[in-house]
């Protein structure tokens, strides 16, 4: 047949691989019309129609539905705009099959208990959106008044979990336990006492060292007591504790006495919760950032340190 030939729907099957019902529905639909009929009435298509028959497979098998396939032959609708959207679409789907199977993964390895594979299925569930939505309301409800300061929303910043599009297994798991404790309305109240206290110090004192957390502190200065098996009542801590005492009065603005020591000690024993250290901990992971130091120890080491020479009112 040569480019001014007819062809029948049989031929039209023949060479585009589609099956004559198949034609035939499109051809019914007007996205592929007959050029002209035979004289016993059978509908008959130019060349064309196999280059159109061609290109509605192919927008067909990228997952266009009818009506849009109608659009972009007809040229309602340009195929580059069409082609961004489904592309965005896709990107969608990809990322949630992606988290599905990272939560069925997760769920094969840890065999979660009911309450944790209900929470699995809400993480596999949410958008994007709604799963920062979930974490952002637990940083606004517990650090509240403070988004103002500089130095607390740098704070909520390194406290925000960012799940990837394509998580790996125990990123879900990490995920669904940071999900839990932010829920926890104990570790809230921890959590919003720890960022008050810091405020507190804050305002009431004037130097640089404030800028300095307390966390970072006591592991700077305890830390190379503790590595060189200094004991928390023995004579060699007293220098040690000494310093931790003369940094808090800096930034507290108050004396180093009695009263000054109980509420460095209640800063210890909030800051030393172990639940800080899991979130983040779990952070971490989500994040694909290198594991925190575990400060467990040196907290332990000052609180230790700190009762004794109160027990003993060592100056």
């Amino acid at each position: 047949m040569d480019g001014d030939s007819l062809y029948s729907i049989g031929d039209l099957a023949r060479r585009t691989g589609l099956t004559v019902k198949t034609i035939r529905f499109y051809s019914d639909r007007g996205i592929v019309a007959p050029t002209d009929r035979s004289p016993a009435g059978y509908r008959l298509y130019d060349i064309d129609a196999v280059a159109r028959l061609d290109f509605v497979r192919t927008l067909r098998a990228l997952g266009l539905d009818l009506p849009t396939v109608r659009k972009v032959v007809d040229r309602e609708l340009p195929l580059p705009e069409v082609a961004a959207a489904h592309a965005e679409a896709l990107a969608v789907q990809i990322r949630t099959l992606r988290l599905r199977r990272a939560v069925w993964t997760a769920v094969a390895r840890r065999g979660p208990t009911p309450e944790e594979m209900e929470l699995m299925h809400r993480l596999a569930k949410l958008s994007e959106k709604e799963r920062e939505g979930l974490i952002t309301e637990f940083l606004d409800d517990v650090f509240a008044h403070l988004h103002t300061d500089p130095a607390f929303r740098a704070v909520i910043c390194t406290m925000t979990p960012e799940l990837p599009d394509d998580p790996e297994a125990e990123q879900v798991e990490a995920w669904v336990e940071l999900a839990e404790l932010s829920q926890d309305p104990d570790f809230r109240a921890a959590v919003r006492r720890m960022a008050e206290d810091q405020a507190a110090e804050r305002a009431q004192s004037e130097t640089a060292v404030v800028h300095r957390d307390l966390a970072a502190v006591v592991r700077d200065q305890v830390g190379p007591a503790l590595a060189a098996g200094v004991a928390p009542a023995s004579p060699e801590a007293g220098p040690v504790v000494a310093a931790l005492t003369a940094h808090y009065a800096c930034i507290s603005g108050h004396g180093d006495d009695s009263h000054l020591r109980r509420r460095l000690l209640t800063r210890l024993e909030t800051v030393n919760d172990p639940r800080r250290e899991q979130y983040f901990q779990l952070l971490a992971v989500i994040n694909g950032w290198p594991a925190p130091q575990s400060l467990t120890t040196v907290f332990d080491w000052s609180i230790q340190a700190l009762r004794d020479r109160m027990r003993r009112a060592v100056p």
